[in-house]
């Protein structure tokens, strides 16, 4: 099996707390639908710093992941799969699905 790390772009929680709990809600619907295959289910992200050849400063690089799953399976198209229905895009976020290469 490989390791694939989602990254979360935009889309941001709701500003109710009517809307946090569904959303909240949604995203535990998802994790029960996708099992065993999320093997770290993340969490948003906060400060950030970026390391670069230039050294490193306060925030983040540019186009910034905003929250992060870990998902186990056996191919790309597997991977793919389990997100195309999360609702964190249905919240007009994107996600980034990338096999995470072993060294």
């Amino acid at each position: 099996m490989t390791s694939y790390l989602v990254t979360y772009h935009g889309g941001g929680m709701p500003e109710t707390e009517e809307g946090r709990q569904q959303a909240t809600a949604d995203f535990g619907a998802w994790v029960g639908k996708v099992g065993d295959a999320l093997t770290d289910p993340g969490a948003p992200l906060g400060a950030a710093m970026t390391v670069s050849t230039d050294g490193f400063h306060p925030g983040a690089a540019d186009g910034p992941a905003t929250g992060y799953s870990v998902l186990r399976k056996e191919d790309m198209e597997s991977a793919v799969s389990l997100v195309r229905d999360h609702p964190f895009v249905g919240r007009g976020g994107s996600l980034t699905v990338a096999e995470a290469v072993s060294p």
